[in-house]
């Protein structure tokens, strides 16, 4: 009997003990960013991506596998990814079958067994079709189809045209892009191109990217790939641009233009640059992907007008890229701080001072203006890119100069952008320069930010 009794006892006690059987509960299916409430999905968090694509321009078909290795942020019964219109043709979780759902752009993943709080797992997505190209209010972009390749660019949507992802800036992660494409083409990513076996392309971002500032360029390029002041580069040049002379001059002054914005923001906080420009008539705009931005060749137009984009999507490395939004409505920080780069090296070219440009931009624009109706500490999703967020972003910025001294502003550029490779938002950049100054400053970005009228 004793011996029986033990027996039961050790059985209840090793039931007792056995885990509790996760149930979990989907995760959001958005991040809840005010302006795009479905954009992002909660409930994990990505640590890594690898993408395998193959592409060809003939046909405009691209297939995909996407690998994602992410950890639940909950107990997970299922999660979502965003996917636009490509195909979904099998999901394993954790290596095990799992199911896929699709409404709209939400791709909706059930695994076989629930995730449990704080585990890490991978996702893998076989997918395929012919990637959309984006036609909004904000113009064109995302996935364009070229006469002899491909370009991938666009903001605040494009990931989703190419990828499974979880497409909200903050959540950004480490990427490998592998790209095969036709023999004679190449393909161009972001970071450090690790391997080329044939026609096959591999790059590596090992500094946490956000998905928009992922791009993929796909073409006869004219790559080139140095070394220059501790950096490695690779630019690639579409040969059959009008324009190349002021195209390569132009990227010719990375390196230069790089060593004179670290001696102002800090450390360049990438060990790769270099920059795109391909032949795409309809692209409109240039863009900072991360360690290589795209630039729209018409930016070209004059060595004066090329080296300042080129200048403004550098700035964006530390400011959009290293220094990345949780909300876009704090885009003013992205666009304001690489304005205001354009404007010291347009002072440090001999082409007036930061002071003066301040003083231009603001006497030009009578109070009437409805550049000043923009509230840029919150433009609204249909106000990003309005040219008040940009002008009136880096004038807020002179203002605060001028208001804690030239030497207080240049310690809080400094602590503003250290440590790096972190979400950001408006009210930590308010407090910091609180903290920095030694003053109350509520006034004046009230004033810059939130006013939607000229400031006297």
């Amino acid at each position: 009997m004793k011996a029986a009794a033990l027996l039961v006892a050790a059985f209840v006690l090793l039931v007792a003990c056995a885990p509790t059987p996760v149930a979990g509960t989907p995760g959001a299916p958005g991040v809840g960013d005010p302006y795009f409430p479905l954009d992002g999905n909660g409930g994990y968090d990505v640590q890594d991506y690898r993408l395998e694509v193959a592409y060809d321009p003939v046909t405009d078909v691209l297939i995909g596998t996407t690998t994602i290795r992410a950890r639940a942020t909950q107990d997970l019964s299922a999660f979502n990814l965003d996917l636009s219109g490509l195909e979904v043709r099998e999901v394993t979780v954790n290596d095990a079958p799992a199911t896929a759902t699709r409404a709209g752009d939400e791709l909706t993943i059930t695994p076989a067994a629930p995730l449990a709080l704080n585990s890490e797992f991978a996702a893998v997505i076989r997918y395929g079709g012919v990637p959309r190209t984006i036609h909004d209010q904000f113009g064109v972009s995302g996935f364009f189809h070229t006469d002899d390749g491909a370009l991938v660019v666009g903001q605040p949507d494009v990931a989703a045209t190419w990828y499974p992802v979880n497409d909200h800036p903050s959540d950004p992660a480490t990427y490998t892009v592998s790209v095969t494409v036709p023999e004679g083409l190449a393909a161009i990513s972001n970071g450090v191109l690790e391997e080329q076996t044939g026609s096959t392309f591999i790059w590596r971002s090992a500094e946490p990217t956000p998905s928009y500032l992922v791009g993929l360029a796909i073409g006869p390029f004219d790559v080139r790939a140095y070394e220059a002041g501790g950096l490695r580069f690779w630019d690639a040049v579409d040969p059959d641009l009008p324009n190349l002379t002021v195209i390569n001059a132009s990227l010719a002054r990375q390196p230069e233009m790089i060593d004179f914005l670290a001696g102002v923001f800090g450390p360049y906080p990438f060990t790769e640059a270099g920059g795109i420009v391909d032949d795409v008539p309809e692209l409109a705009f240039s863009l900072e992907n991360e360690t290589r931005p795209i630039y729209t060749s018409g930016a070209f137009s004059d060595a004066k007008s090329g080296d300042e984009v080129v200048v403004h999507e550098l700035a964006h490395q530390w400011f959009g890229d290293s220094l990345h939004l949780t909300r876009w409505q704090d885009i003013w920080l992205n666009e304001g701080f690489a304005t205001y780069a354009e404007w010291l090296w347009a002072e440090r070219e001999g082409r007036g001072t930061v002071a003066e440009r301040f003083t231009m931009e603001t006497t030009s624009r009578p109070p009437d203006d409805p550049f000043w109706t923009v509230r840029i500490g919150d433009p609204g999703p249909g106000g990003l890119f309005d040219q008040a967020v940009y002008v009136r972003g880096a004038m807020t910025l002179q203002a605060l100069r001028t208001e804690i001294g030239d030497e207080a502003f240049a310690r809080l550029v400094r602590a503003w952008t250290e440590p790096k490779a972190r979400g950001v938002t408006t009210a930590e950049f308010v407090a910091l320069a609180e903290e920095v100054s030694g003053r109350q400053l509520d006034g004046l970005f009230t004033t810059w930010l939130d006013t939607p009228r000229k400031p006297v």
